[in-house]
């Protein structure tokens, strides 16, 4: 099964992703495409998130079972840690206003 998750795309990538998966709710799309079918739907989603999010996981043969792919700003990058895959955080830059700790 392939779980896909979109915050802030344009409209259009939801109306093309309705081909191939089932909408559940707002933004979140399951179905079983082929790898193929995941390999362009990702090329695609990746080229055209624009400001937008984008979440793809996927079958795999790991210990998880699944892998995840990311696109988009501010997102959660995927990190392996020794065959566990984890999210980390993305960094904020320190904010010039907030007084620092001496």
């Amino acid at each position: 099964m392939t779980v896909i998750l979109l915050i802030a795309a344009p409209e259009g990538l939801r109306g093309h992703l309705t081909r191939w998966m089932v909408e559940i709710s707002a933004g979140v799309f399951v179905g079983n495409p082929s790898r193929r079918i995941r390999d362009r739907l990702w090329e695609l989603l990746a080229t055209r998130v624009g400001d937008g999010q984008a979440v793809m996981v996927e079958p795999a043969t790991n210990e998880q079972g699944w892998a995840v792919r990311t696109a988009g700003r501010d997102r959660w990058c995927p990190v392996d840690f020794d065959g566990l895959i984890l999210s980390a955080r993305p960094r904020t830059p320190p904010n010039e206003n907030t007084p620092t700790a001496r």
